[in-house]
């Protein structure tokens, strides 16, 4: 019997479309086990295991599925801003170097707007950006943390967009399942539902097997806002920590299975990473980094930080164009 066809559960067979929606409150479950479990060594290992493979995925979907709007002239645009961006994080940090970066992904911010938006609400976004803008530079710890989980939210919009595929009926099922892990899972930890089970998990108080580097004191500051209550930032923690299980999940398996056309099209533009060839890239730059990784798990972080700001930063013009702009009918 070939795997296309073994029996499926009644349920899936009934209502076509719902596995994905299936596999993603499976993992949502399993990632929320281990957010709440084991939050400092879900964050480090993930990181380690998961972080560049999913950069290099998540590029070939973007730049094969949306290679209409990621080209020619405007893509070498963001590419160069980018590079700054990557330059800044590379550099000592300081003020000047986090203020540098902040005003360069503005910038990039409003250069997609001026791609996406028609006159006056371009006229309109710009002014918002540049209040956005100032008031980064005036609380730049604010700006980070909330870039970093908003990179995380990200994956909503590509699974929405992804979804018009769907027959109805399974499209809202996989949309409702996605608005659950994506605003629900999260509100429910900041809320402090969990606490109980948090306050119990021994990466709370021990950090990953006791070496101190690792204690939450020292991961708490890059994703939560300054200043909070232990148990708030522990929950910022609990919160990174599954929707970054989440978002490994989308990148490296839901979508790769999901979606192969985005890949070929990846492919036909970058024929030397054609099929097998970027899961090979992903794992053979995750095991380089790996090493840097063990051997100063801070440094290891601030290389990948710096690499990974291609995938992160090509998002935002991409979600702009797709909410705005971007009105191609699915494949």
């Amino acid at each position: 019997m070939t795997a296309t066809t073994l029996p499926r559960p009644a349920l899936l067979a009934r209502v076509p479309g719902l596995a994905p929606s299936a596999w993603l409150v499976l993992a949502a479950l399993g990632a929320l086990a281990l957010a709440l479990r084991l939050p400092v060594a879900t964050v480090v290992l993930g990181l380690v295991a998961f972080g560049v493979l999913h950069n290099v995925l998540e590029l070939r979907y973007v730049t094969g599925r949306f290679d209409a709007i990621l080209a020619g002239p405007f893509l070498w645009l963001l590419g160069a801003l980018i590079t700054g961006v990557v330059v800044c994080r590379l550099l000592p940090v300081s003020a000047v170097t986090r203020g540098v970066e902040i005003g360069l992904s503005y910038v990039l911010l409003g250069v997609a707007c001026v791609r996406s938006l028609a006159r006056w609400w371009r006229v309109f976004a710009l002014v918002v950006l540049g209040g956005a803008a100032a008031t980064s530079l005036v609380f730049p710890a604010y700006h980070f943390v909330v870039l970093t989980h908003l990179h995380n939210v990200v994956p909503l919009f590509f699974l929405w967009e992804w979804s018009r595929r769907l027959p109805d009926r399974s499209r809202w099922v996989f949309r409702g399942v996605n608005l659950g892990w994506v605003l629900g899972v999260p509100a429910l930890l900041l809320s402090g539902v969990f606490d109980p089970l948090l306050r119990a998990a021994p990466a709370a108080f021990g950090g990953l097997g006791g070496v101190a580097a690792f204690e939450p004191g020292r991961l708490v500051p890059t994703y939560a806002p300054p200043a909070l209550a232990a148990d708030m930032g522990l929950r910022f923690l609990a919160v990174f920590a599954f929707m970054q299980t989440m978002h490994y999940v989308v990148w490296v398996g839901v979508l790769p299975r999901y979606a192969p056309e985005a890949a070929a099209r990846f492919d036909a533009r970058v024929p030397m990473l054609r099929g097998g060839r970027a899961w090979l890239l992903g794992a053979g730059l995750a095991v380089v980094l790996g090493v840097v990784f063990v051997l100063d798990y801070f440094q290891g972080r601030t290389l990948y930080a710096a690499g990974a700001s291609y995938h992160a930063y090509l998002e935002f013009p991409v979600l702009l164009a797709l909410i705005f702009a971007f009105r191609k009918a699915p494949e």
